[in-house]
C-alpha cells in the first residue's frame, strides 16, 4: 500500500488543485467534462472556487498526497439537488498510484462514500464508457449499472454510463 495522505482541499490550495486538474486532463482527457484548453484559461478565483469545494455544505474535495508533498489523487462528491442524491465526481489517480495494491482509490472512495453516507444511502456516479478499468474498479467497490446512458458532454457520439451503490449507514 503506499503511503499517502487523504485531505479535504481549501482554497489556499488553489495552485496545486489547478495543477493536477491539468494533469488529470491530459492523461485521460475522456475521463471528465472539461478540455485542457478551457481548464487552462480559468483564472485563480475559479481555483480557488475548486478548492473551497473540499469543505461546501453540497460538496466535498479530497486530494492524496505522497511522501514527497505530490498530489497524485483527487476525487470529489457533489449534490446537485436534493432528489438525486449525491454524485461522485472528478475521480483520477496518477499512474504512479494506481491498482488495487497501492490501496490510494480505495482508501480515497470510502473517505467520499463515509460523507456521502451523511447524505443519502446511495452514491450515483457516471463513467465513460471506454473506461473499463474504472468501470472494474467501480463494480469490484459494489456499484452496479442503472441501465440509464447519458451523452458524454465533450463529444455526443460517446456515452456515459450511470452506476450506483447502496451505503451502509
Amino acid at each position: 500500500m503506499k503511503d499517502v495522505t487523504i485531505r479535504t482541499t481549501t482554497e489556499d490550495d488553489w495552485e496545486a488543485v489547478r495543477n493536477l486538474r491539468l494533469d488529470m486532463i491530459r492523461d485521460t482527457p475522456h475521463g471528465f467534462a472539461e478540455r485542457l484548453e478551457d481548464a487552462q484559461q480559468q483564472d485563480e478565483q475559479e481555483w480557488r472556487l475548486r478548492g473551497r469545494r473540499g469543505n461546501a455544505e453540497n460538496s466535498t474535495s479530497i486530494v492524496a498526497i505522497d511522501a514527497a508533498g505530490t498530489w497524485v489523487g483527487a476525487m470529489g462528491g457533489w449534490i446537485p439537488n436534493t432528489s438525486v442524491g449525491p454524485l461522485l465526481v472528478g475521480v483520477y489517480i496518477a499512474p504512479s498510484h494506481r491498482g488495487r495494491s497501492a490501496g490510494v482509490a480505495d482508501r480515497m472512495l470510502d473517505v467520499v462514500e463515509a460523507w456521502a453516507g451523511t447524505h443519502a444511502p446511495t452514491l450515483r456516479l457516471t463513467v465513460h464508457e471506454h473506461n473499463h478499468r474504472a468501470q472494474a474498479f467501480y463494480q469490484r467497490r459494489g456499484y452496479e449499472l442503472t441501465g440509464t446512458t447519458t451523452f458524454y458532454v465533450l463529444d455526443h457520439n460517446q456515452r456515459e454510463l450511470e452506476m450506483i451503490r447502496t451505503l451502509t449507514r
